[in-house]
């Protein structure tokens, strides 16, 4: 029986090698035939045919597949999460770790977006007939971020809108916030009132994790051709120019996200989880590749979860919580990106922002990290806030929407990759405490 069942991890141990490979071909292999169709067809009328009626329609099957499954999994694995702690007091220690840790990081990361703006200008270095070009081409999109900006809700509205009068009409409207507060309510529950019932509801749960996990898997083997059709379609629309530009402003942003990536995280894993971050980064590159492909911290979750478990043997309890909580709530690479942007276009307009106008967009930046929607572009009507509260025209955001798709494509990376080393130094420094 031990012998089966060591062949059969064996067996799933391989064939996730294998999908790794094909995803990692599929993301080569859609780049490349995207660059050669963009450099020789770029106008042609069968070109514009398959990226309609064929790889666009694949790549949005595939998310709606994985969106489909996100809210059942997220909802039992945040539920069965909290209720494994066994104790309401292991729910706060970990819980207010997490919450400390991501307000640290994030703001280490605003404030590494903010110096590098500030001492790079990008803003300064655009060439302005181009800009006018990309914002005239933007200008529609932009109208459309604008306006669900001013539908947004803001402030103490946003903080309330939290909380779901129905938490079944949340999950129809994906509503993420809305439906993990519930879950985060249901499982305190489930903490707090233990008896034969629940037990026999929280197995129920265990199940829909169960199942979930399952019917992701094999969603998931679709990944590589999916991975193929997001990069041909990427590739095959803007090229070469997704390189050329707004090149100065790309390269702060890469330059800022790639600081947290092999910096800020490494000395987190090896000072605060004791774990060597070269390894890390070969467990997790399957996760990493799927979230840069989807551009999307919820539907690379599932992926996120498996990770968790069967690369770095986290605690599942405390993988669960961190990295459902974190899909929403731990978004360094989004904060990021959104401090930069904010003050370039302040800089390429010429407004000027004082030293508190950049902590009020440093502190916004904080807050929208945590509570910005994990699909992707759920950034940019944030940034239109952003923007009309320092005094620049909130349809500037048109300006850098030709390039947005591929820097989403980058801090989803940092937010998901981010997510798994706050599970990895809460898991550490929760079995330092238990071993004390």
């Amino acid at each position: 029986m031990n012998t089966t069942s060591a062949d059969t991890q064996s067996s799933f141990r391989q064939s996730d090698k294998r999908l790794q490979w094909q995803i990692l071909g599929g993301f080569v292999g859609g780049l490349s035939a995207g660059l050669l169709a963009y450099t020789f067809a770029a106008d042609s009328n069968w070109l514009t045919a398959i990226i309609t009626y064929v790889t666009n329609p694949v790549g949005q099957v595939f998310l709606r597949l994985l969106f489909m499954l996100v809210i059942p999994l997220l909802f039992s694995a945040l539920v069965v999460g909290i209720a494994d702690m066994g104790e309401a007091h292991a729910l706060g220690r970990i819980g207010i770790r997490t919450l400390i840790y991501t307000i640290v990081v994030s703001s280490i990361a605003v404030a590494i977006s903010l110096a590098l703006v500030n001492v790079l200008k990008p803003g300064f270095g655009v060439d302005r007939a181009t800009a006018e070009q990309m914002l005239a081409q933007g200008r529609e999109g932009a109208a459309g971020i604008v306006e669900t900006s001013a539908e947004s809700e803001a402030g103490i509205a946003q903080l309330i809108a939290i909380v779901p009068t129905n938490v079944v009409s949340a999950m129809s409207e994906n509503d993420i916030l809305a439906v993990m507060f519930f879950a985060l309510f249901f499982g305190i529950g489930l903490l707090l009132v233990q008896n034969s019932s629940t037990k026999v509801l929280k197995q129920s749960l265990e199940g829909v994790f169960e199942v979930s996990m399952r019917l992701i898997g094999l969603v998931i083997r679709l990944a590589p051709i999916a991975v193929f059709c997001f990069m041909f379609n990427l590739a095959a629309q803007f090229g070469w120019d997704l390189l050329s530009k707004l090149a100065a402003y790309v390269g702060v942003v890469v330059l800022a996200l790639a600081i947290q990536m092999f910096l800020v995280f490494p000395l987190l894993l090896r000072f605060l989880a004791n774990k060597s971050p070269w390894a890390f980064f070969l467990q997790t590159r399957e996760a990493s590749l799927l979230a840069f492909s989807t551009a999307s911290s919820n539907a690379t979750l599932p992926t996120a979860l498996r990770v968790a478990d069967t690369e770095l043997k986290l605690p599942p309890q405390i993988a669960r919580f961190v990295l459902t909580i974190g899909a929403t709530a731990n978004q360094n690479g989004t904060a990021m990106f959104e401090g930069v942007t904010v003050l370039f276009l302040a800089q390429f307009f010429g407004v000027d922002l004082s030293l508190s106008d950049q902590l009020f967009v440093m502190l916004i930046c904080i807050l929208a990290g945590i509570g910005t929607a994990g699909v992707p572009g759920g950034s940019l009507p944030v940034i239109a806030l952003i923007l009309a509260g320092v005094g620049v025209d909130p349809a500037a955001i048109g300006l850098i929407l030709g390039v947005d798709r591929f820097l989403d494509m980058c801090r989803t990376t940092l937010n998901v990759v981010g997510d798994l080393v706050a599970a990895q130094v809460i898991s550490a420094t929760n079995s330092v405490d238990e071993t004390a």
